[in-house]
């Protein structure tokens, strides 16, 4: 079995601390490493505990690793393109959404055709912030501009959340009346 050569040292390492495997690795291993333990544990038998790729059993594990990364969809040419795309309809929006002031858009249906491409790459920050801004436009701010962001993105977005909502720096606030008496 060959693992996919996508798949990069630190998402080795986050499938083995995700699914629990039987693993002891040290972060001075390399990837080659990596996958060589990962081979030499999938010829035995292995129990996989729930996660968010999908992955059942040993049989969805070495499919998962055979085939190209998920989060690796884009060739550096492409992800260019689409963060160039990104950067326009940015623009666009912090331009006050004027179509006519707008150097790369002629109307509205390319501006949402392109949001509708870029939005598959939900993964990116950039991608998300114009999918963000695009809903405030008047004219496109109903489109289902949505992206589509995958199940490990996601959890560490809301986990950051987490965070943030407990760090408010220690401070409680309320609102209520107080009364000062100086004497």
């Amino acid at each position: 079995m060959i693992i996919e050569k996508s798949h990069s040292k630190a998402d080795l390492i986050d499938l083995i601390n995700l699914l629990d495997l039987k693993i002891i690795y040290s972060h001075q291993d390399n990837k080659k490493d990596l996958t060589d333990k990962l081979i030499e544990l999938l010829e035995q038998d292995i129990i996989i505990k729930d996660n968010y790729y999908k992955i059942e059993n040993k049989d969805g594990l070495i499919n998962f690793l055979t085939k190209k990364n998920p989060k690796k969809i884009l060739s550096i040419k492409e992800k260019s393109d689409v963060m160039q795309i990104t950067k326009n309809i940015i623009n666009y929006c912090k331009g006050g959404f004027n179509i006519d002031s707008c150097e790369f858009y002629n109307n509205h249906k390319d501006i949402a055709d392109d949001i509708n491409y870029i939005k598959q790459f939900g993964d990116i920050p950039s991608i998300r912030r114009a999918c963000r801004l695009i809903k405030l436009c008047p004219t496109l701010g109903t489109g289902d501009f949505k992206p589509l962001i995958s199940p490990q993105v996601q959890l560490r977005l809301e986990q950051k959340k987490k965070v943030k909502e407990l760090k408010m720096f220690g401070l409680k606030i309320k609102r209520e009346k107080i009364i000062l008496k100086f004497n």
